[in-house]
C-alpha cells in the first residue's frame, strides 16, 4: 500500500530524475508512460541508451521498506556512412595512414578495408606465410589502415565499410591512391640546372666589374655631384660680390 515510485538516470555526470512525484521529467515527458512500475518509452533514440535506477518505498507494519532495480537500455542504431581519409598519392618507402569513422552507430561499428573490391585481411601472426606479405596493419576497431613503408604494389581503388550487426552495413565512396617511385633523376637535373644559373651570374658580375661597368657608374656619380658643388659655390661668390 502507498507505493512511492522514482526512475533516476544514471549518468557520469551525474544523477538525474526520469519520473518523479507521479510524472515524467526531461526528454520523456511526452513520449513515455507508466505500466504499474514500469516504464514504457516511444520513439527511442540513441541519447535514451544508459542505467536507469528504480526505487519503490512503501509503508508496511514494521517500517518503511525500500527497494531498488537498476537497468541498462541500449538502443541499437544501425550505422550512418563512413567519412574515408585517402591520399590521392604517395612516395614509395613513406608512411601512408588512411581513417574510416562513423559515430552514429550503436553499438559502435567496426571497420573492413577494400583494395580494388577484394577485402583486405588482417595479420594472423608473424611466422605465417600470408603476414609475411602483408604490408599493412587494418585495425577493425579504430578503423585505420597503415603502411609503414608503401609500395607501387599499392596503388589501387580503396574504401571502407562500417557495420554493427544492426541493419545495412555502409560504406564510402571508392577513392584511388597512386603510389610512385621518387623521381631521382629529375631532382638531379633540377639541381644542376640551378647551379648552372648561379655560376652564370656570378659570371656575368665578375665580367661587368672587370669592364668597370660599376666604376664607371660610380665616378659619374662623383661629378655630378661636383658639378652641383661647384654651382652653389659660384651663386653664393656671385651673390657676396654684389
Amino acid at each position: 500500500m502507498s507505493l512511492r515510485i522514482e526512475w533516476k538516470k544514471i549518468q557520469s555526470q551525474g544523477v538525474s530524475f526520469v519520473y518523479y512525484n507521479s510524472e515524467f521529467t526531461g526528454d520523456l515527458r511526452g513520449r513515455a508512460e507508466m505500466l504499474n512500475t514500469g516504464i514504457r518509452i516511444r520513439n527511442v533514440t540513441r541519447r535514451d541508451s544508459g542505467t536507469y535506477r528504480c526505487e519503490i518505498s512503501a509503508k508496511s507494519e514494521e517500517g518503511q521498506q525500500l527497494g531498488e532495480a537498476t537497468i541498462t537500455l541500449t538502443v541499437l542504431v544501425a550505422p550512418t556512412t563512413p567519412v574515408c581519409e585517402v591520399p590521392s598519392s604517395a612516395m614509395t618507402g613513406t608512411v601512408v595512414q588512411m581513417s574510416c569513422k562513423e559515430t552514429e552507430g550503436s553499438p559502435p561499428s567496426e571497420y573492413q578495408w577494400y583494395k580494388n573490391g577484394v577485402a583486405l585481411l588482417e595479420k594472423t601472426g608473424a611466422g605465417s606465410a600470408r603476414a609475411a606479405n602483408i604490408t599493412y596493419t587494418m585495425n577493425k576497431k579504430s578503423g585505420t589502415l597503415l603502411f609503414n613503408t608503401v609500395t607501387k604494389n599499392d596503388t589501387g581503388e580503396y574504401f571502407c565499410e562500417a557495420s554493427n550487426g544492426i541493419g545495412l552495413s555502409q560504406k564510402c565512396s571508392v577513392k584511388r591512391m597512386q603510389v610512385d617511385d621518387l623521381n631521382v633523376s629529375g631532382i638531379i637535373v633540377a639541381v644542376v640546372f640551378v647551379a648552372l644559373v648561379m655560376v652564370l651570374c656570378g659570371l656575368g658580375v665578375f665580367y661587368a666589374q672587370k669592364k668597370g661597368y660599376f666604376a664607371k657608374e660610380s665616378s659619374s656619380q662623383k661629378k655630378t655631384n661636383y658639378q652641383s658643388t661647384s654651382e652653389k659655390d659660384f651663386k653664393h661668390t656671385k651673390s657676396f660680390v654684389i
